[in-house]
């Protein structure tokens, strides 16, 4: 065993008693320390496996770190506990309240309840998916990280409406005898505060705890774990502050950065060789994160070869970046490079799809680990598609009422009491109000012009002409979002219709798109042979011979709502990490121009150089 090991993973593995903090960078082996350790803990002094628990936070992290230690231990079962939080502590209230499945509120039936609660408040969001996804990823902030509902500030909906929602939704909840996903850590942790006797029993179950990835713990998760593994504080913890990026789910780095303030007498081990990644790549992510200043100091080193040099490419557009990629892909697909070894990384999924309209179109084969969002599913281009679809000649009554009062016409439903729409029906209507009339005229010359125009200059026609993109900003005025971000997917959309002649021709491709990336969202992510599209979220923890990182501009890595020194961090963490899943090449690129609108290249990308 020590003959595999470096001078301080030894030392880690060899640690005594007590909490005990293991600074691992990306590919310096935190898996097999932590195996080791536990190896070392059963072999060398002689604790009971059944007093062990490893933890992870994934079932895919705790399946491999068991498998492994099943490898090295050579058995085909073992009495340690590997598992995840959600897991462990589920397994501890489930056996204190005598739970079973019947008792876990499902996430499909907690959207359901939230649609109900949604209808009975009058809130109607142009986007339901968007906002309700919004709204659980809030209460889970909520719970995690143990905030006074009245304290909370609502990112998705205003303050009191927000209110209103978690206490109709805690209500519902109760009152059919379920739980969350969240709850499961919030009832555990209300267990052990409210019942000593029952800590006491599981403090005395798990006299050894060992925390994989200890960077994602948010608040509720800590408290936990700090009162499961008193009064020994056997507390054996594994993770990088440098690749802590979930902010957004409650993880915040001080948690591993104050360890030793909650823990003054914790030793420091910190694995700071990357086996992983080329001298090139090591050295390169080293200049971009030596800029932040909440973290521990490191230097990372590599006994890996200097290999190709990190190689960043600027291009005009998005297309032209898609091109450049598919070609770099293709020149690796000639050398006979599988495909699996190949991994293309964005900031996030909507980012992708210029890239997998190529790929499509070449049939080169990727798996994407993350649903992507279908660019025309967004409100604002469904009622772009709506206006043109009035003007193609389709005359149905759903199409209208989607854009009759947008921009505001002050056209009643009332008048529409057909399944198709007729101009003639509108003006005997309102033939009393000629103000009226001048409007229902305008709006049908509207659309007759948009009929001979191509996608592109119809889609202009309706935002600038007819006043959609008024419309917009008044609505955002209106709601908590910020107008800036639909004009971003409105002038995508403009942008990719470009290619199209006819209004039929950009219409059969919207079709054929939705229908290819709903075939892509039922492929299996563990079919390795294909490329994959992946986020900066998603990648974390896997690694690729060929890395490509696209689009590493301002506003987008950073993204433009990093606002504070915090926030810029985590954006630098991010961008880490995605340059450390490289293992010999990586190539990063950045546009000129996006959507007409002029762009620069990241303040990481120029950290990198040393610009």
């Amino acid at each position: 065993m020590e003959a595999k090991l470096n001078k301080v993973q030894k030392e880690a593995v060899l640690h005594d008693k007590g909490p005990c903090l293991v600074l691992a960078g990306p590919g310096s082996g935190k898996t097999f320390t932590i195996v080791e350790r536990t190896r070392q803990l059963i072999e060398k002094r002689h604790v009971d496996p059944d007093k062990i628990l490893v933890v992870t936070f994934t079932k895919a992290a705790a399946n491999e770190m068991k498998e492994r230690f099943m490898e090295k231990t050579g058995g085909t079962r073992t009495k340690v506990t590997f598992g995840t939080f959600h897991g462990i502590f589920y397994g501890i209230i489930k056996w204190a309240y005598k739970m079973d499945a019947s008792n876990i509120l499902s996430e499909d039936v907690k959207h359901m309840m939230l649609k109900e609660i949604l209808l009975k408040e009058q809130i109607f969001p142009e986007e339901e998916r968007e906002f309700l996804n919004g709204i659980v990823s809030e209460i889970s902030i909520v719970k995690n990280n143990r905030v006074l509902l009245e304290d909370y500030e609502c990112k998705t909906c205003g303050k009191k409406e927000f209110i209103r929602i978690y206490n109709e939704y805690e209500r519902m909840r109760k009152g059919r005898r379920k739980i969350d996903f969240d709850d499961m850590l919030v009832v555990c942790h209300d267990l052990f505060k409210n019942r000593p006797d029952i800590l006491r029993m599981w403090q005395e179950k798990f006299l050894y705890i060992l925390v994989d990835e200890f960077q994602d713990i948010n608040k509720i998760q800590y408290e936990i774990l700090k009162m499961l593994a008193a009064p020994q504080n056997n507390l054996f913890v594994v993770g990088d502050d440098d690749q802590s990026i979930y902010q957004f789910r409650g993880a915040k780095p001080e948690f591993i950065l104050n360890f030793e303030k909650e823990y003054p007498d914790a030793k420091r081990y910190i694995l700071d060789v990357n086996y992983r990644s080329s001298k090139s790549i090591t050295d390169g992510a080293a200049r971009v994160i030596m800029h932040n200043q909440n973290r521990y100091e490191k230097s990372v080193t590599t006994p890996n070869p200097q290999g190709m040099p990190v190689h960043v490419q600027e291009v005009r557009d998005a297309s032209e970046e898609a091109g450049y990629v598919l070609g770099r892909i293709q020149a690796l697909q000639q050398r006979e490079i599988p495909f699996r070894t190949i991994a293309v990384l964005f900031r996030t999924n909507s980012d992708a799809g210029v890239l997998v309209e190529q790929l499509l179109a070449h049939q080169i084969p990727f798996r994407m680990k993350e649903k992507m969002t279908n660019i025309y599913d967004h409100f604002a281009v469904k009622d772009i598609q709506s206006y043109l679809r009035l003007a193609m000649g389709n005359k149905s009554r759903t199409d209208f009422l989607a854009i009759m009062n947008r921009p505001l016409r002050y056209l009643e439903r009332g008048c529409l009491d057909q399944p198709e729409v007729s101009f003639e029906e509108l003006r005997k209507y309102y033939e009393e109000k000629k103000w009226m009339l001048e409007r229902i005229d305008q709006l049908e010359w509207d659309l007759k012009m948009m009929e001979r125009m191509t996608p592109y200059t119809a889609i202009r026609h309706i935002r600038r002409r007819i006043g959609y993109d008024e419309y917009i900003k008044e609505y955002a005025g209106t709601r908590k979002m910020k107008a800036e971000d639909v004009f971003a997917v409105l002038d995508e959309v403009e942008e990719r219709a470009k290619a199209y002649k006819t209004l039929e021709e950009w219409f059969t491709y919207i079709e054929k798109y939705r229908i290819q990336l709903e075939m892509i969202g039922q492929q299996r992510w563990q079919e390795e042979e294909a490329v994959s599209i992946l986020t900066m979220h998603g990648a974390k923890g896997l690694e690729f011979d060929h890395v490509f990182v696209m689009e590493a501009n301002e506003d987008v890595i950073p993204n433009k709502k990093a606002e504070t020194k915090e926030e810029m961090e985590e954006e630098r963490r991010m961008f880490y990490v995605a340059m450390t899943r490289a293992k010999k090449m990586l190539v990063i690129s950045y546009v000129r121009k996006k959507n007409g609108k002029d762009m620069y290249p990241s303040r990481f990308v120029e950290e990198l150089l040393g610009v």
